[in-house]
């Protein structure tokens, strides 16, 4: 499944705490159903993230890889 985001933030060249603080903010800021992108070279961000997500009951649509790029979708669910 393809899933277009509805706002992508871009992390990369941050590093702890700033990828996770700044999705914190994103996902409090999007609506219920949207997408949030995110995009990040820090090498804890992913753990990170996945972490967040869990704490804040959200779900991960997926997850990929690209050298030390890592692209997180998440879906606002609550």
């Amino acid at each position: 499944m393809k899933v277009k985001p509805d706002r992508t933030l871009d992390c990369l060249g941050l590093y702890c705490p700033e990828p996770v603080y700044r999705t914190r903010m994103e996902l409090d800021d999007i609506g219920i159903g949207e997408f949030l992108e995110v995009l990040a070279d820090d090498p804890a961000a992913e753990a990170d993230i996945r972490s967040l997500v869990k704490h804040l009951e959200q779900e991960i649509v997926d997850v990929s890889k690209d050298g030390n790029t890592v692209r997180i979708l998440i879906k606002k669910v609550k």
